[in-house]
């Protein structure tokens, strides 16, 4: 291996350092009811970014569904950090069902492009592929116009003291997040699979959700993280994080996936021992060359 794979929390730091120097693109499209499309993350943040608008969400898995379901759909956005994978099928299909296609990418040569009939470059960093930190904060600070230095100096004068270093005494981690940036939340969910997946469990809800019988089996090897939320209530090993005053989606992405990125330090290196093992995987399977290091 002649790359190296740094940890999330690094990769925050060193996303927010270039956002706070950098001008972000604006986003402007004239649909009045787009089909808004991504894989995970991607699925995630266009409900972020057009969450308040009218818009009909889908993934991979639901936009052929969607596109006949709703006659109304007067457009597409996709949205894809790398512009390939599924990203170049979606677009495709949407073309030939006579509909504009709008990319949002981070790769001025993604695949999809040439389905597309506007195309929207946001600014990304070098950094581990999955970990997708510099490519969907960009395009939500695009949108919320959070302060991304602001952010970036709370993390590391009032969020980096709170972390304790034993967080690999627990097997499980249940983070409750503010009702009104629940959207985050699969976000959050999404980045353990990636980084542990079976090795360590991970569960986000807020605190109202959290009060339907999530808490049924107790654990002492559970650690119930809030974030800008207090917890006096659930589970018994608790740590309450702030978040910034009249905090967005941003900070609580760049908050609660630099805490990811301590777990994953205290934690023996599942992601890293196993990368270049799955890129490969992930190339035969999508027929594109995919690299453990996203230039």
């Amino acid at each position: 291996m002649d790359y190296e794979i740094v940890d999330l929390d690094e990769c925050v730091v060193s996303a927010l350092k270039m956002f706070s120097k950098t001008e972000l693109p604006r986003l402007e499209l004239d649909f009045r009811k787009p089909l808004v499309v991504g894989s995970g993350n991607a699925a995630v943040t266009g409900r972020i970014i057009f969450e308040d608008r009218e818009a009909v969400f889908a993934d991979e898995s639901t936009y052929q569904t969607k596109i006949e379901a709703v006659p109304d759909i007067d457009g597409a956005l996709i949205i894809s950090a790398s512009g390939g994978k599924h990203a170049p099928v979606i677009a495709e299909h949407l073309k030939e069902k006579g509909k504009k296609v709008v990319l949002l990418t981070c790769n001025p040569d993604a695949p999809a492009k040439k389905f597309a009939d506007d195309v929207h470059v946001s600014p990304k960093q070098t950094e581990p592929y999955t970990y997708n930190t510099s490519t969907y904060m960009g395009m939500i600070l695009a949108k919320t116009k959070e302060d991304a230095g602001g952010i970036l100096q709370f993390i590391e004068e009032k969020v980096k003291p709170l972390i304790p270093d034993n967080l690999k005494d627990y097997s499980a981690f249940y983070f409750i997040v503010p009702e009104e940036l629940d959207a985050v939340r699969e976000l959050f969910l999404t980045k353990f699979d990636e980084l542990f997946g079976p090795m360590i469990n991970g569960r986000v809800f807020t605190f109202e959700q959290t009060k339907h019988a999530k808490t049924v089996v107790p654990s002492d090897r559970e650690l119930f993280v809030s974030f800008g939320v207090e917890n006096n209530v659930f589970g018994t090993k608790r740590l309450n994080i702030p978040l910034p005053d009249n905090a967005g989606p941003a900070a609580l992405m760049a908050v609660g996936y630099y805490f990811i990125g301590h777990i994953q330090k205290q934690n023996p290196p599942y992601f890293k021992q196993n990368i270049e093992r799955y890129c490969e995987f992930a190339s035969r399977e999508f027929g594109q060359k995919i690299t453990p290091i996203v230039e």
